[in-house]
């Protein structure tokens, strides 16, 4: 992959141009370039873009834009990743918890994840408390990823931690809870180990969770 196909790929992810970047990860894998490098290059597109989303530059449409591009590269990637660094980043199981049908925010998080090189198992919404037991019994992830975008929904996050932690799945588990209504505090006082306040934070949040367990 020579400097201006970097540049390209890079440029068509951070814009959000998805047959772009469909064409020129087409073009460089029947060329036989490393897939892991198009990844790495992938991957500098989005967290660009999610520095200038701190820095109030760029806005969450254009970040769904850009990711949506991003994904359509990695399933094309995929097949051709037999062995790939940057999916050993941890596992993350996600899901928006019982009584909560809103999914933007969590499909943002989950999305933004995958694309960092997270292993994402996604459980959907309304997500009832044995499910999430079972799927951390089952998938035995490093991280659990909780939303909830209600007042009313929201006391569901320490209800599974506390059930977590009875079935004596906590260990080594970080959780991270996120929704419009959830705050550091709150987080905190549900037993949680961080926060995140959008899609962008999640991804420095889940690395510094996982780092920390």
């Amino acid at each position: 992959m020579d400097q201006e196909t970097r540049e390209d790929l890079f440029a068509s992810v951070r814009y959000g141009d998805a047959q772009d970047v469909v064409e020129i990860i087409t073009e460089e894998l029947a060329a036989g370039t490393d897939p892991n490098a198009l990844l790495d290059v992938m991957i500098g597109g989005i967290q660009a873009l999610g520095e200038l989303f701190k820095d109030g530059a760029v806005f969450l449409p254009e970040v769904l834009i850009s990711v949506r591009a991003m994904n359509r590269g990695t399933e094309l990637l995929k097949p051709h990743l037999a062995s790939n660094a940057q999916a050993n980043r941890g596992s993350v199981v996600l899901g928006s918890v019982g009584g909560d049908i809103h999914d933007i925010g969590k499909n943002l998080v989950g999305m933004m994840l995958s694309g960092n090189g997270y292993r994402v198992i996604d459980l959907g919404v309304d997500v009832k408390v044995a499910t999430f037991l079972k799927a951390i019994e089952e998938h035995q992830p490093d991280l659990l990823a909780m939303s909830g975008l209600l007042t009313t929904t929201i006391p569901q996050f320490s209800v599974v931690i506390d059930a977590s932690e009875q079935a004596g799945l906590r260990r080594g588990l970080g959780v991270m809870v996120g929704g419009a209504p959830v705050t550091q505090e709150y987080a905190t006082k549900v037993g949680a180990d961080g926060w995140a306040e959008d899609c962008i934070a999640a991804i420095d949040e889940a690395g510094r969770l996982i780092g920390a367990h």
